[in-house]
């Protein structure tokens, strides 16, 4: 059965995107292992730094595999960099199953980390490259999907581990389960093709046309759009290679360049300050705090995955018709308005002081509205524009950068959040109200609309885009590369025609 070209370039992104599972599993996992007796009972009590010491080992490994998988991606390209991520987490993963030590719990959790940050930096690349513009937010955005069937998984299996058993494999076996998907991406995802763009810009513009070919048009390399895809790919990428920023040290000093990792790394910051990891990381502490007890949080918790994966499935539905801009705003001021809510209910209710069953049920309310809102907007779309901005001599170096400051601010609230909240209890709140609300305003000033924009086109826009966006005519600053590409699909295939005729006149003749 041939399958239709965009279904194929949906069913690849689907597949790359099993190593967001890792991340997403661990996220949900974590909470139920590190409040579990056993964990505890086996560790000696851990105090509140080393246990998390265990949370951001995790993301600060993840920091270092996002800036190592910038150049990987660049020389070995994106394929063989996601297999050594995969490698990596799995000596992560066998780590920490096995762990007789807090120590060396630690060393797993680190290299679980680094593989992690080399797989959820590179995916969304990869994605966005072998996309059609007019799928690749749906493509891309499939990373936040993924990332929510592994925490609503290790949800379910935290839940029921954490319940049902009492021994050491209340921890243990869920940790070990985290290593399977990465047994099948690392050892299957040589089959699938290459990024057409990474081949072209490094010297291989005939794999490049036939990996094009195997997208877009089920191998055939004189389909018009094809072709004219192929000549705009080489056009753009000669002009990078003339014009464009081509070191890390150039993307700081190119003004185009630094404008999109600019963005790129404050949309990444402010995705973790919006909160989402602290009730991620310690959501049986936060339910704590309203009085609702470890094994009833970890079943909301579970519950609010499902909720979860409905928000980034309406996101893997809609992205590529509401575009990017609007959605980011609006559930940043949704998210603020959560928090608000959330932060109120426990400094009128406090925990112990009263037995306000309406107020529990409202804090859970709120953090799953929260979770709704943010797994629909903030979520996925923090992967899909930084992406998709960069040019393909910087695309891998910009989005490692960016990751990079997801992962250093993610590790940053993962050690801060426990102290905090025994500090300072809901005051902490205070912090993600206002952070979502500056997030709204800045994306509302600074960011424009990318949606269906070629990977070309980026270049131009961010180029010739004022800088603060807000209120002014998209269309001044669009070149059209989209229109382009079709008229040039166009001609290719009138010329076609009439070579066919002329071709049929001669014979005639003949």
């Amino acid at each position: 059965m041939v399958l239709a070209p965009k279904l194929y370039q949906f069913l690849v992104g689907v597949f790359a995107s099993m190593g967001s599972i890792l991340f997403g599993y661990d996220l949900g996992v974590i909470a139920e292992v590190i409040a579990s007796q056993s964990f505890t009972t086996f560790f000696n009590n851990p105090t509140s730094t080393q246990t998390g010491i265990v949370v951001s080992f995790f993301t600060g490994g993840a920091f270092c595999g996002a800036g190592l998988a910038g150049p990987s991606g660049d020389r070995l390209g994106r394929r063989i960099t996601i297999v050594i991520g995969s490698i990596i987490y799995l000596l992560g993963g066998a780590l920490q199953t096995g762990a007789a030590n807090i120590h060396m719990l630690w060393a797993g959790r680190w290299l679980a980390g680094v593989g992690v940050g080399f797989l959820v930096m590179i995916i969304p690349l990869y994605q966005s490259e072998i996309a059609h513009p007019s799928i690749r937010g749906t493509i891309t955005s499939l990373q936040q999907f993924m990332l929510g069937i592994g925490a609503f998984v290790a949800g379910w299996i935290s839940y029921g581990t954490y319940v049902g058993l009492h021994d050491q494999a209340q921890w243990r076996l869920p940790l070990g389960l985290q290593m399977l998907p990465a047994v099948v991406l690392g050892g299957l995802i040589m089959f699938f093709p290459e990024s057409p763009r990474w081949l072209i810009d490094h010297n291989r513009p005939a794999e490049g046309l036939q990996t094009l070919a195997r997208l877009h048009s089920n191998g055939n390399e004189n389909d018009p759009w094809v072709k004219a895809e192929f000549d705009q790919i080489q056009d753009s990428i000669t002009f990078e290679h003339e014009h464009e920023a081509k070191s890390y040290f150039e993307l700081f000093t190119n003004r185009s360049s630094f404008r999109r990792l600019f963005i790129a790394c404050t949309l990444q910051a402010s995705i973790q300050m919006t909160g989402v990891s602290a009730i991620q990381y310690y959501s049986v502490k936060i339910y704590g705090q309203i009085g609702i007890s470890g094994s009833d949080a970890l079943k909301y918790q579970a519950i609010n995955n499902i909720i979860a994966l409905v928000g980034e499935a309406c996101c893997v539905l809609f992205v590529d018709r509401l575009g990017r801009r609007r959605p980011l705003i609006a559930g940043n001021l949704f998210n603020m308005v959560c928090f608000l809510i959330a932060c109120i209910l426990i400094a009128k209710f406090p925990p112990g002081s009263t037995n306000n069953h309406a107020a529990s049920w409202g804090f859970i309310i709120c953090t799953w509205l929260y979770n709704f809102s943010f797994s629909a907007t903030c979520g996925p779309l923090s992967w899909v524009i930084p992406a998709e901005i960069f040019d393909t001599r910087t695309r891998s170096k910009g989005v490692s950068i960016a990751t990079m400051v997801s992962f250093a601010f993610n590790t940053l609230i993962g050690q801060i959040t426990d102290t905090a909240m025994t500090n300072i209890g809901y005051r902490y709140y205070y912090l993600f109200i206002i952070c979502n609300f500056t997030n709204a305003l800045f994306f509302y000033l600074f960011l424009p609309e990318t949606k269906s924009l070629p990977l070309e086109e980026m270049n131009y826009l961010f180029t010739n885009a004022p800088y603060l966006v807000a209120g002014h005519d998209k269309s001044k600053y669009r070149a059209g590369y989209a229109e382009d590409l079709e008229r040039r699909a166009v001609e290719i295939r009138e010329k076609g025609g009439v070579h066919a005729e002329e071709e049929h006149d001669e014979h005639v003749v003949q």
